[in-house]
């Protein structure tokens, strides 16, 4: 096991290594930190895979922004700090968003990607229920008011707009609030704007080989999402996961590793 951070342009990434073998990046999603992956780390370094796992910028404990930045390059200068030329990426949420942003950018250092429950750069909230949401966990920030923030943020992406939250995993929730707070704790001085590249209108540039992973419970806009990636890809395949909404990693570890490792393997024969 290895730990460290690797310098990237006005900061720095934290990121976790273990394993050896073909290069496998986990991408977390927004408000959360790497430790959502702690339930894949084990069953993909013992498939015989070198795994990544980093803290985005402004999560975790990489730095906070503090001027305009990219979170696909801020990936290339991990894969570079780390001496990997090509790798497969797994992204969740705000992670598969910077994964299909790294595509479009650096197509031949991505050798097969797997986005579950996907945002992607350009995309519009429609969901009523998410933009109620949003627009009160825009006033908790404006109100400086970091419990009710993070229940927002947890009632909009780990409950989601088809449960209530005592029909979630307790486990779950709390580890996404823990990763929530910690975020605001640590992050929430930080300034510049996320540059991305409007991917939304480009998903019929991705050539890579990828699986779409989305909740049955999620929000209707995901997936809206996915059914694009799935339609206009070139090499796209998509499967929904019964009985989870957005967190699907976290809440059911099992399917999600059996899907990742199933479709990894069938895509490498294939190529």
């Amino acid at each position: 096991m290895t730990n460290g951070r690797v310098p990237v342009r006005d900061g720095e990434l934290f990121f976790d290594e273990r394993g050896a073998g073909h290069p496998l990046v986990l991408l977390h999603g927004g408000s959360l930190d790497h430790r959502m992956w702690d339930g894949q780390v084990g069953p993909f370094v013992r498939a015989g895979y070198r795994v990544i796992r980093y803290d985005a910028r402004g999560h975790g404990q990489s730095s906070t922004p503090t001027s305009d930045f990219a979170a696909y390059d801020d990936l290339a200068q991990l894969l570079a700090g780390l001496d990997i030329a090509r790798a497969s990426l797994v992204g969740l949420s705000y992670g598969a968003r910077t994964a299909v942003d790294f595509a479009l950018a650096h197509p031949n250092t991505v050798e097969m990607m797997v986005l579950a429950s996907p945002g992607v750069s350009g995309m519009q909230f429609t969901d009523p229920a998410i933009l109620a949401l949003m627009q009160h966990q825009a006033e908790a920030a404006q109100n400086r008011d970091a419990a009710a923030y993070v229940e927002y943020f947890l009632r909009a992406w780990v409950d989601g707009p088809h449960r209530t939250p005592d029909a979630v995993d307790p486990q779950v929730r709390e580890r996404c609030r823990q990763m929530a707070r910690g975020v605001v704790d640590a992050h929430a001085s930080g300034s510049g704007a996320l540059r991305e590249l409007g991917a939304l209108e480009r998903l019929g540039e991705l050539s890579t080989p990828l699986l779409v992973l989305v909740g049955d419970l999620d929000s209707n806009d995901i997936h809206a999402v996915a059914g694009r990636i799935e339609a206009e890809a070139q090499f796209a395949a998509s499967a929904v996961v019964p009985g989870t909404g957005h967190t699907l990693a976290m809440e059911q570890p099992a399917a999600f590793n059996a899907a990742v490792l199933t479709f990894l393997e069938r895509a490498r024969l294939a190529r």
